[in-house]
């Protein structure tokens, strides 16, 4: 028997809400069954309004101190971690939530879900991001802050009466590392919701006069790998003379800035385009034009366990994909994609030739990657999972 519909909070630190895909639809899946929802997320470009009501889903927005560097990060998270639990508690006067679920990163969450476990809450952990990976890769160190990170992760997975992973890999830290029963774990992917896509006829002048439109959407930070497609980009242009190829490239972070510079001094200014970010429907717009995505995430000890959003994004929009061959990139795009030798720009610039190459190669690779969505990466399938999961966490104490 299912139990009966409860007030949730969900807490997520990373990216402001509605933007943050992920969440909103675990948001619409649970409101759509009953449960009453509230968000707490930080405010962002377009997302400046502290406090609205969208679709039945509250949201309540903050602030936000970003910061750099190990020490930087720790006064954006303890800032963060105050304005969170003071929304919570305000939240929680309002609805009397029975389940607050943590997305990471950071892993510091978990201090507000221990204090409303006091309370009866139960505590869901999402987990995004693998942040002990995601320091080393940015630091390239394991100092004092690496062991606070692997500390902090251990205190989340045990404080949580449920943990939710977005795929097999991250399934499995959570098993070993993080010592959850297989009872207590669900795989809950980041499926795209095809009933929200907009697909629509191609806007041949966001190509600005090229032939071909190549997009890349995400994160643009030190390990999202956009320094490398650049690499690529100036291999296409300037090693094969091919002056016929717009690259657009969708999305911020602390690198876009550096990024856009670097590819002036390259003189790859008339070939690169960056948009930052971009309300849906006008991503929607480019992926309904581009003739090519790429997801440039190197390989590394935190990419090669992740599930890149965008691939995902790219194939529900029927769009060809080239990424380096990384484990979870392969069983996402599976045979709708070419791989690159892991980290090789060179090899990468190559992949995306090819395809712009073949129409009918990037037509058949579309194909395939709209299919696969359809059938093995169906949310609809996916959001069940989600609320088995929040039934597990519910049952637990009778709630």
């Amino acid at each position: 028997m299912a139990v009966k519909p409860v007030a949730v909070c969900i807490i997520v630190e990373n990216l402001p809400v509605p933007q943050d895909r992920r969440v909103w639809q675990e948001a619409r899946a649970l409101t759509e069954v009953g449960h009453r929802v509230s968000i707490i997320c930080p405010n962002g470009p377009g997302f400046q309004r502290s406090r609205e009501t969208l679709e039945g889903i509250e949201i309540y927005r903050h602030g936000v101190r970003e910061g750099s560097g190990p020490l930087g990060y720790l006064v954006e998270y303890t800032w963060a971690l105050i304005v969170e639990l003071f929304l919570a508690l305000r939240i929680y006067a309002r609805t009397g939530f029975r389940i607050l679920q943590a997305c990471n990163p950071p892993d510091t969450i978990f201090l507000i879900g221990a204090f409303f476990k006091l309370l009866g809450v139960r505590f869901i952990f999402d987990h995004h991001d693998l942040n002990p990976e995601l320091y080393e890769v940015k630091f390239q160190r394991k100092d004092f802050f690496y062991r606070l990170v692997c500390l902090a992760e251990r205190l989340t997975f045990r404080t949580a009466d449920v943990a939710i992973a977005t795929n097999s890999s991250y399934r499995e830290v959570a098993l070993g590392r993080g010592g959850i029963s297989l009872e207590r774990s669900f795989v809950v992917r980041s499926c795209p919701d095809l009933g929200r896509f907009q697909l629509q006829p191609a806007h041949l002048e966001l190509k600005e006069g090229n032939k071909h439109l190549v997009v890349y959407l995400g994160v643009m930070g030190p390990q999202d790998g956009v320094d490398l497609l650049l690499l690529s980009i100036e291999h296409i242009v300037k090693d094969n003379s091919r002056h016929d190829t717009l690259f657009v490239l969708i999305g911020d972070g602390t690198e876009r800035h550096p990024l856009k510079t670097a590819a002036k001094s390259r003189g790859l200014d008339s070939f690169v385009k960056f948009t930052g970010r971009l309300p849906d429907s006008e991503v929607g717009a480019y992926f309904s034009t581009a003739d090519v995505g790429v997801a440039p995430d190197p390989k590394n000890a935190m990419n090669d366990k992740s599930t890149m959003n965008k691939i995902l994004e790219y194939m529900g929009y029927g769009l060809p994909v080239v990424l380096y061959d990384l484990t979870e990139g392969r069983r996402s795009a599976g045979d709708a994609a070419l791989y690159a030798r892991p980290n090789d720009p060179i090899d990468f610039a190559e992949k995306v030739l090819t395809l712009l190459d073949s129409e009918s190669l990037r037509r058949e690779l579309g194909h395939r990657g709209r299919k696969r969505i359809e059938e093995s990466f169906n949310w609809d399938t996916d959001k069940q999972v989600l609320l088995k999961a929040y039934e597990t966490a519910l049952k637990s104490r009778g709630v």
